[in-house]
């Protein structure tokens, strides 16, 4: 089976549920402590999948998910590039994706082996909600054509059951129109706001985006919260053939497991010399 690793720190409080939706999906979880993995990064290599949990760490001091990032910049960083380049897929919802982004992460790399043992300077901000107002809703959800996102391919869900909890007040996604062109062209735009729900000013409509490789997946919603048709807002008014196969949260977590659990099989076939 197939394990992943959920990272915690002061102000997390999402890492249970991210860490049920990785259970559902198949995968055995560990949840450590940043301080743990700071004195111990070499624990990292033990696993096929890493969740950066939601939240609001260190109080969301000086920014969301700054101070967090910079802790793992000089020592969890290069640990992570060493993780992509064996294949392990990577979520990072609402603090998450903030803490991905200062850490240099998301975007990465405009080519998917060009990550260096040196964090990039971050070229995109998830900013403050253009309300200035926390936002906890439903949001309507969709994934373009062209995404190379592994969690968001070929999600199987109808257009008015198409929509995810955000929960957030720094999510307004900015990036030049360079960039924006950059990620559009590459397919890194993994999810994104329909035009008439974009709940925060989001620059494209853009809800969330994965790396080159498309194994790292930052999202300002959240997945986790939506592993059960009860989860959803209206699940009582809902059909029982609507409600048939699984939510659009946990299909993200089973594309995930299902990847890693074939990256595992083809090391393992590596190693005994097949081809």
């Amino acid at each position: 089976m197939v394990k992943a690793l959920i990272i915690t720190a002061p102000g997390i409080n999402c890492d249970l549920e991210l860490a049920e939706g990785f259970l559902l999906a198949g995968a055995e979880t560990s949840t450590m402590h940043i301080r743990e993995l700071l004195e111990n990064p070499n624990a990292i290599d033990e696993f096929d999948l890493i969740g950066l949990p939601g939240g609001f760490s260190y109080g969301d001091a000086i920014a969301a998910g700054r101070v967090m990032a910079n802790l793992m910049r000089k020592t969890l960083y290069p640990k992570f590039v060493e993780a992509l380049q064996r294949g392990v897929p990577m979520i990072a919802p609402c603090n998450g994706f903030q803490i991905a982004v200062q850490l240099g992460l998301l975007p990465g790399p405009n080519d998917s082996h060009a990550f260096s043992e040196q964090a990039p300077v971050p070229t995109i901000a998830l900013a403050q909600n253009n309300t200035a107002r926390f936002i906890d809703k439903w949001v309507n959800f969709e994934v373009p054509k062209n995404s190379r996102c592994i969690w968001t391919k070929d999600l199987s869900v109808s257009q008015a059951l198409a929509c995810i909890p955000i929960a957030h007040g720094e999510g307004r996604f900015v990036a030049s129109d360079e960039v924006v062109q950059r990620l559009e062209e590459n397919g890194q735009i993994a999810c994104q706001y329909t035009s008439d729900d974009n709940p925060n000013g989001s620059v494209g409509d853009v809800m969330g985006i994965c790396d080159a490789s498309g194994l790292v997946f930052g999202l300002m919603p959240h997945p986790e919260r939506y592993l059960r048709w009860t989860q959803h807002p209206t699940w009582t008014r809902l059909d029982k053939d609507e409600m048939s196969g699984d939510t659009i949260g946990l299909q993200m977590f089973k594309n995930a497991v299902a990847y890693a659990k074939q990256n595992a099989s083809k090391k393992a076939a590596c190693a005994n010399g097949a081809v």
